[in-house]
């Protein structure tokens, strides 16, 4: 243990002595135009050490990737904000929905109008029919495309291809939200669509396509879904 003491104090004292030592026989460098330049130094001709290309290049290339940092996390905030303030305006237009109809038909328009998709759809499990507009899935269907106890599901998924009808060869990828429907609350999703399969990944937060199925979910309260 005490050996390792040493070593580790013998370490860190090293710096402080080429330091020491560098002081002291300063023309150890400054006589070295070899090494000025590897440091990325140069003597002037009142024999003072500047800055010389090489430096200049790093904090240049320094200043370039912090700039390009810069620019990348304004362009995400500023997307995030574009984001939340077309959510905002969709909430708006789903609570003025006059029935089921209306409510999926605004659903497909957001979808289309505010996020560039390709479309948006709600769908509703049986045994009982589902509103008008509403696509019907089978018993069971939603725990199929978005598996057991997930509340939702982004990225590519072949089988939920069909919710699109005739749009599905057109489709790269969606965003899956599970819904709870009326007083026996049936099982549902609401699902938008978009055309490559960058649109949604796995890796994406769902909390601003979650946060509108709560509202159709709300919304669709008003009227009866038995």
């Amino acid at each position: 243990m005490d050996a390792n003491r040493a070593a580790r104090t013998g370490a860190a004292e090293e710096p402080d002595a080429l330091k020491a030592m560098l002081r002291a026989h300063r023309e150890l460098v400054l006589g070295d135009p070899e090494l000025l330049a590897e440091l990325g130094l140069r003597l002037d001709a009142a024999n003072i050490v500047d800055f010389g290309p090489v430096a200049l290049s790093r904090v240049a290339a320094a200043h370039e990737r912090e700039s390009s940092e810069r620019k990348r996390l304004e362009a995400v905030t500023q997307a995030n904000f574009a984001a939340q303030a077309r959510t905002h305006a969709s909430v708006i237009d789903l609570i003025e929905a006059r029935d089921h109809a209306d409510l999926s038909r605004r659903v497909d328009e957001i979808a289309r109008d505010q996020f560039g998709l390709v479309a948006g759809v709600v769908a509703l499990e049986g045994p009982s029919g589902v509103p008008v507009g509403w696509r019907p899935l089978a018993m069971g269907q939603v725990e199929l495309l978005l598996g057991p106890r997930r509340l939702a599901r982004m990225g590519v998924a072949p089988t939920a291809l069909g919710l699109f009808g005739d749009l599905a060869p057109v489709i790269g990828s969606v965003a899956l939200v599970r819904l709870t429907v009326g007083q026996r609350a049936r099982e549902g999703v609401i699902a938008f669509a978009g055309a490559e399969s960058g649109v949604f990944t796995a890796d994406m937060g769902a909390d601003l396509v979650t946060f509108l199925a709560r509202v159709v979910e709300r919304t669709a309260e008003r009227w009866p879904c038995e």
